[in-house]
């Protein structure tokens, strides 16, 4: 089998390291190849053309990365019915029959992993930071999750009202991040800020306490600021691995008919991830 990956920037990604080691170890003859529109020299809105050149060459699927998870979807022949509503693809499946169907296992992956790793926690009203491609995947897993109320947060208001326009949530602008939070069980944070390139805390620490939950989408590194300082003031934390794997199995699940072990995948990205930041050392 061979899969692959676009995006821009995508030299650093795990994704190859942690889809061929797992399709090794349930014995599967599987290849997954980066396909990085910066060395290929490619604008982010040819990303149709890579999409066709890969099915020709008889690749059985694609994983879809930033700038492209919201560009891909013109050229697609199906969208699957989350994939339609999240306005996002992360995963294309090639069929036998020669469509292409986009799909989003970021919601799912997401969903799992705070299934998982938050499987007690109370869910009337959750705030998400970040409208984005993973926001929206975010906001999908909280709705079908059965969650009351979800405060969609984000610098770019509209962004944030046409994502709750799609997902039926309620959108407001950073200056209300306060008030919302002030009366949530959980935060779910989906912007860049904590991620290696972007250090930081997405939000002002004082405004974290006992009693509120927070859930990372960044898992590089896997322990953000914005976990330390939740877990300084007392809050249930979670990281942004659980969602990164569980989406992986869901995209290998698509590609191959398999079904992985995440729990073995898990233990895998933190190796990798280890493995990563001893070399930066």
């Amino acid at each position: 089998m061979r899969v692959g990956l676009i995006g821009s920037g995508i030299g650093p990604s795990l994704s190859p390291a942690l889809h061929e080691r797992e399709a090794s170890l349930l014995g599967l003859d599987y290849t997954y190849r980066r396909l990085d529109l910066d060395e290929l020299g490619r604008a982010p809105s040819d990303v149709g053309g890579l999409v066709a050149e890969a099915r020709r060459a008889g690749f059985q699927g694609l994983n879809i990365t930033h700038p492209c998870k919201q560009l891909v979807i013109p050229f697609l022949d199906e969208l699957s019915e989350a994939a339609g509503k999240i306005g996002a693809v992360n995963t294309v499946v090639f069929t036998a029959d020669g469509r292409s169907v986009g799909h989003n296992t970021d919601w799912s992956g997401f969903r799992d992993g705070l299934v998982r790793g938050l499987p007690d926690v109370r869910m009337g009203v959750v705030v998400l930071l970040g409208a984005g491609g993973a926001g929206a995947a975010a906001a999908h897993a909280l709705r079908a999750l059965g969650v009351g109320t979800v405060h969609v947060v984000d610098v770019d208001l509209e962004r944030a009202r046409s994502l709750a326009d799609r997902l039926h949530t309620v959108a407001h602008p950073v200056g209300e991040l306060a008030d919302v939070l002030a009366g949530a069980d959980g935060l779910v944070h989906a912007t860049p800020v904590g991620m290696a390139e972007h250090p930081g805390l997405p939000l002002a620490a004082e405004l974290l306490r006992p009693g509120l939950w927070v859930a990372e989408i960044v898992y590089r590194p896997l322990e953000t600021e914005l976990l330390r300082a939740a877990r300084a003031a007392g809050c249930a934390a979670l990281d942004g691995g659980g969602m990164a794997v569980h989406q992986a199995a869901a995209a290998m699940r698509l590609f191959a008919g398999v079904e992985p072990d995440a729990d073995r995948m898990v233990r895998h990205l933190r190796e990798l991830i280890s493995a990563e930041a001893g070399r930066a050392r």
